[in-house]
């Protein structure tokens, strides 16, 4: 196991700064803003001579109500699992009373700390070290996360706090099926994470937009391993209003184009609105492999059910192939059918084919079912090749393939679905013109006979003098 060190202090110390710049990402979301994070974040710091995860954590603000309450528990929980502490204070805010409470809390568990002076840059180190004086540490470390000045010192006061560290032998490859679970906010998104893991491990909260980070947890269920991705529920961009919120939209986006499975839950006792529509043609556009989750289905009525079925039959055959599963976050129903979609979809994602296959394949597709005649003349496909997975590819070579009708497409796309029994991805077709091997040969016979017939008046007309 990796050793552990998480980062604890107010809010708006820098902790997230400091964890993108130690972690060399843009995994935290970072605002001038106080209370941006609220969730445990990981990453792993490789900018030593041994590797550990840091945990990037709320701000305490000293308020055991509402968020910050939950904030608190979460911080705790980072602090429980550390090996070791980052107390990060801020170098331009001087020691305030919540600084004392902090440490009160941090020496009451015993864990090895160190304190980190902040945001440093442009002023007298001494008088901002002097300030923090009255703390007790023998050693201060002045940073300025933000021009990553000061890590390196950091870094090397943390090793001799840490358990030593052994590279295995092998390193494991990341065999893991990476899930994104999207939705509008307050679907259950949260509460669905906690529910597979076992543990309050991200907040859970009945105000709307809660999570605004996307926060990545470890997962292994039934012998698999995943790795989750709860994500900020996503609004119409006309209700966006905070920039934090904006930013959190950004990084559900980009959660989409790194995961390999995106379960989008929808609220079985809304209507489907349009949000989810178009989070849905955002995991389409990345290629991506997609499961619907129909949450809060319990407790329905029967006539609420069949509406709501009617509805998403409706308005959701575009994506007819993406299997639905009806479940209850909150009480765990339909998780184990949620699991297995999500494990037959991303199969379907990475399924292999090979080109004598796809040939045979498109070949009776093509005897059953040509394509309309453009000007007159029958668009010819020859033959069939992988281009890809996740999504699955398909390179199909022929002649004037650029005037093949979208209906024509989706046939084949249905085609190929069906004679692999691909479920849960989307398939991606693409034509390509095959070229002529005699193009451009032609011509130049042509002007060869022209050069030959040129020469042969030469010697006809030397041959008449």
């Amino acid at each position: 196991m990796l050793p552990v060190v998480a980062l604890v202090g107010r809010p708006n110390v820098g902790k997230s700064t400091l964890f993108n710049v130690l972690t060399r990402s843009r995994e935290a979301l970072v605002a001038d803003l106080p209370g941006v994070t609220r969730d445990r974040h990981y990453g792993v710091c490789r900018l030593g001579d041994a590797p550990f995860v840091l945990v990037d954590t709320g701000g305490l603000s000293g308020d055991e109500d509402g968020l910050d309450g939950l904030t608190a528990r979460q911080v705790r929980l980072a602090i429980e699992e550390a090996d070791a502490v980052v107390f990060l204070v801020d170098g331009r805010d001087g020691l305030v009373a919540q600084d004392h409470a902090i440490l009160d809390e941090l020496r009451r568990t015993g864990k090895p700390m160190l304190l980190a002076v902040n945001k440093t840059d442009g002023l007298d180190e001494s008088v901002a070290m002097a300030d923090f004086a009255a703390l007790g540490f023998a050693d201060m470390l002045p940073l300025a996360a933000a021009h990553s000045r000061g890590t390196d010192v950091l870094l090397k006061a943390l090793q001799p706090l840490l358990p030593e560290y052994v590279e295995p032998d092998e390193e494991e490859s990341d065999d893991s099926i990476r899930v994104a679970i999207l939705g509008r906010p307050n679907a259950g998104k949260s509460t669905l994470v906690n529910r597979l893991l076992g543990e309050e491990r991200v907040i859970v909260s009945d105000v709307a937009g809660t999570t605004r980070d996307s926060i990545r947890v470890a997962l292994e269920r039934d012998g698999r391993k995943y790795t989750l991705i709860d994500t900020a529920g996503v609004r119409r961009r006309a209700r966006i209003e905070e920039a934090v919120e904006k930013f959190s939209v950004i990084k559900t986006l980009q959660a989409i184009a790194a995961a390999q499975v995106c379960v989008v839950m929808v609220d079985a006792r809304e209507n489907l609105a349009d949000q989810d529509l178009t989070l849905i043609g955002h995991v389409l556009d990345e290629g991506r492999a997609l499961v619907i989750a129909v949450n809060k289905w319990d407790d329905m009525e029967a006539y609420d059910r069949e509406q709501c079925q009617r509805a998403l039959d409706r308005r959701l055959e575009f994506v007819g192939w993406a299997k639905r599963v009806f479940i209850s976050a909150l009480h765990g129903s339909g998780l184990r059918e949620l699991m297995r979609a999500v494990n037959r979809a991303h199969a379907s994602a990475n399924y292999t084919m090979t080109s004598s296959q796809l040939t045979r394949t498109l070949e009776k597709a093509y005897e059953g079912y040509q394509p309309p005649l453009v000007r007159g003349h029958a668009p010819k496909l020859r033959y069939a090749h992988p281009g890809g997975h996740n999504p699955p590819t398909v390179v199909i070579h022929g002649t004037r393939t650029k005037h093949i009708a979208p209906a024509y497409r989706r046939y084949l796309e249905n085609t190929f679905r069906k004679r692999y029994r691909l479920e849960g991805t989307p398939i991606r077709i693409e034509f390509r013109d095959s070229e002529n091997p005699y193009a451009g040969r032609r011509n130049e016979l042509t002007e060869s006979q022209k050069r030959k017939r040129q020469r042969m008046i030469r010697n006809a007309k030397r041959r008449k003098h």
